[in-house]
């Protein structure tokens, strides 16, 4: 699932309704850091672009909303697993996840942040010349 966090109900329902109009299942869970819409992964890739750029519009006016009301909603969110299976939001000031996303895909902060997750929970405290010999040994 692709998640998009909004913290204003208006925008959220925006970009709830685009997405319907789109025919794309979404589910809107309750979040502690936000008010989040997930969409499915496998969509036509020119619709997933279509809704990401819209997401942009949004967030756009989001920042706009941001300025005039203070620096309280000027957060964004990434969504990441524990080992364990366990999900997490990581908040993030906007300008610094509009720079990810520039970037990079969703998909691939999100395995950066589980990578992360991983090794904080499981440290390898070995050299990176021993990991990288080990994983080449597998392939």
């Amino acid at each position: 699932m692709i998640e998009y966090i909004f913290f204003d109900i208006a925008l959220r329902d925006k970009f709830v309704s685009y997405v319907e109009k789109r025919g794309v299942p979404y589910t809107a869970p309750e979040d502690n850091m936000g008010m989040v819409v997930a969409i499915p992964e496998e969509i036509p890739e020119l619709v997933s672009d279509d809704i990401e750029e819209y997401y942009n519009t949004l967030e756009d006016e989001q920042e706009a909303q941001s300025e005039t009301e203070g620096d309280l909603k000027r957060l964004a969110g990434f969504r990441f697993n524990l080992p364990n299976g366990e999900s997490r939001m990581l908040p993030l000031q906007t300008a610094l996840a509009n720079r990810l996303l520039a970037s990079f895909s969703l998909e691939e902060i999100q395995a950066l942040f589980d990578a992360v997750a991983y090794c904080t929970l499981n440290p390898n405290d070995e050299h990176l010349c021993h990991i990288l010999a080990a994983q080449k040994g597998k392939d």
